[in-house]
This record gives structure tokens, C-alpha cells and sequence, in this order.
């Protein structure tokens, strides 16, 4: 007699369903955190720029007008570069300087986030850091 062994059709079929559920469950949660993740990696890089704006001010005695002062200028006293190439935020925008900013800041350094447009909520947040 010959025994047969192997997984039925509906066995099978609840296997995919559950696995299906789990995947709903966990998926959601694990793409909040790489939203997250990015805005924490966009603030890790502003605080890079306030170094190199720091130090481009104590050369020049001014803040530069846009971001790209910082790895070439003519400006005297200038003695960077500052950053070897500017990188741009982790949705690919990229970040913008406001010399000098509102409410009495030197600077205002703003990523316009996932979307790329001021304003917006979540990762589409804007993201600023004030020196």
C-alpha cells in the first residue's frame, strides 16, 4: 500500500493566509521606522552643516548665502572646503540655507522632507535646525 506524504491543498492555503496576516501586522510598523530612520539620518547631517557654517564664520566672519560656499568660494578669508562634496537629504532633495533666519537665527538650514514641498505631516514634515 502506498502512503502518501505532503501537504494537502488546504493546508498549504492556510499557510499562505496566515503568513499573509503576519505580513500585514508587521509591515506597517516596519515602514514607520525607515520613515523615521531617514528623518534622523536628514538631522545627523544638519548638525554636520552647523559645524562647517561654524567654522566658515569664524574664517570669513559672515555666513555664506547658500550651502555650496562650503566646498568652494572666493570669498576672503575663506579656507575649506568646509565639506568635501554636499550631500543631499535621504529623499534625495536637496537641503536649503536661509542667512539669516527668522526670529534673530544666524541661519536656518531645512529639509522639505518626503514630498519635497514646505509644510506636511510625518515624513513629509520639514525638518529645521536653527544656529
Amino acid at each position: 500500500m502506498k502512503v502518501n506524504s505532503g501537504f494537502t491543498l488546504v493546508e498549504l492555503l492556510i499557510v499562505i493566509v496566515i503568513i499573509g496576516l503576519l505580513g500585514s501586522l508587521v509591515a506597517p510598523e516596519m515602514f514607520s521606522k525607515i520613515g523615521s530612520s531617514k528623518q534622523s539620518t536628514a538631522k545627523a547631517q544638519m548638525q554636520m552643516f552647523e559645524t562647517a557654517l561654524d567654522t566658515y564664520y569664524l574664517d570669513v566672519g559672515d555666513y555664506p548665502e547658500d550651502l555650496n560656499s562650503l566646498t568652494k568660494s572666493d570669498v576672503a578669508g575663506w579656507d575649506g572646503p568646509y565639506i568635501k562634496k554636499l550631500p543631499v537629504d535621504p529623499w534625495g532633495n536637496p537641503y536649503m540655507l536661509t542667512t539669516p533666519g527668522p526670529d534673530g537665527a544666524s541661519y536656518v538650514i531645512m529639509s522639505l522632507g518626503k514630498d519635497g514641498q514646505q509644510g506636511g505631516d510625518g515624513e513629509n514634515e520639514d525638518i529645521k535646525v536653527s544656529g
